[in-house]
């Protein structure tokens, strides 16, 4: 895994359209990297050549969680891989090295919107039981948080009402 440059700016798209079918991931990742908050980046090139080309992409880019001032989460999307490259093992290996990255960034937490028997393999479970939820309507399974570091998120009070703290992704992903 190689982190992202300007120069495979092209080839992230391409991989973003083919994976998902539509540009719209595509879209999101060059409005997070143009204003200046892709904390994480990494490529995967065929054969894990250095200059291959790109064959998958994952991003993490800072979440606002409300009520907590300093949080210090990211959200874990999007993460393609080329159509030709799926189930090779290029999903895990980006997922896992930039959840490596994550942590000697020191980030806390990191929140996903997938697949409900993909993330877990990674210690995803869902974010309800870290006391957090999306800021859509969504079911309890896609949306799953990785503690980090242990204490990084304060659980929900729970009981008497009290509601799960709303995680917003960056603004290119409304």
């Amino acid at each position: 895994m190689n982190d992202a440059g300007p120069r495979d700016a092209q080839e992230i798209h391409a991989v973003h359209t083919a994976a998902f079918g539509q540009p719209d991931e595509a879209q999101m990742v060059e409005a997070v990297v143009a204003a200046g908050d892709a904390t994480i980046s990494l490529v995967a090139r065929a054969g894990g050549q250095v200059g291959g080309q790109v064959v998958g992409h994952v991003l993490f880019s800072p979440v606002h969680v409300d009520g907590l001032a300093d949080t210090t989460g990211l959200g874990l999307a999007p993460l393609a891989v080329h159509p030709d490259h799926q189930r090779s093992g290029v999903g895990t290996q980006l997922t896992e090295a930039g959840l490596h990255r994550a942590r000697l960034l020191g980030h806390g937490f990191v929140v996903v919107l997938g697949h409900p028997t993909y993330y877990p393999r990674f210690g995803f479970r869902p974010a309800s039981q870290l006391g957090l939820r999306y800021s859509a309507d969504v079911p309890d399974d896609v949306f799953m948080a990785l503690e980090l570091r242990k204490g990084a998120l304060p659980a929900s009070e729970g009981g008497g009402g009290c509601e799960a703290r709303v995680v917003h992704y960056h603004r290119a992903f409304s």
